[in-house]
């Protein structure tokens, strides 16, 4: 249904456990660690993934860096980064007219320590055996979205999200 390019799985995976986090280096502004972003406040960050399986892939995190969400977080603290875990799910769902919302926490010690949760839209139609995990998996090829197309998708999904904020105000 999408086609998806080869993703090298092993290089990515040595490159991000050699490397600074990513997601802290965006909260810096980093440019060796630029992202779309689609929101961001005093406490979180939503930006799209640089290796997304579907469109509108996306990543949610707080923006102090956080490991482990039992010992880490605040049960308040947890509620907020949820709402706009919800709020984003909402705003895909309408942007891509989504089957489901897949919501996953990933990460490790080893990499990705960066307390973060993946948002992804299922497109309609996608056969069964194409959904859950193997949507979401990279080792079976990531988008080659270009650099202005991925700015426009993140133009598109802010204006959603920031219209369901709206509308719950």
């Amino acid at each position: 249904m999408i086609d998806r390019q080869p993703f090298d799985l092993e290089a990515y995976v040595q490159d991000i456990a050699a490397r600074p986090c990513f997601i802290c280096g965006l909260v810096r502004d980093d440019p060796a660690f630029f992202h779309h972003r689609i929101f961001e406040d005093d406490e979180t960050i939503i930006f799209l993934s640089k290796y997304p399986t579907l469109p509108g892939y996306c990543l949610v995190c707080p923006k102090e860096h956080r490991e482990d969400l039992a010992r880490d977080m605040a049960t308040d603290e947890y509620l907020r980064l949820q709402e706009k875990v919800h709020l984003l799910s909402c705003a895909l769902k309408r942007v891509f007219d989504a089957e489901r919302i897949y919501v996953l926490s990933l990460g490790s010690q080893q990499a990705n320590s960066h307390l973060h949760f993946h948002v992804v839209p299922l497109p309609s139609g996608v056969p069964l055996e194409e959904q859950q995990y193997h949507a979401v998996m990279a080792e079976h090829g990531v988008l080659q979205i270009p650099d202005n197309q991925m700015a426009e998708m993140a133009r598109e999904i802010a204006r959603a999200f920031h219209s369901e904020r709206t509308d719950r105000s």
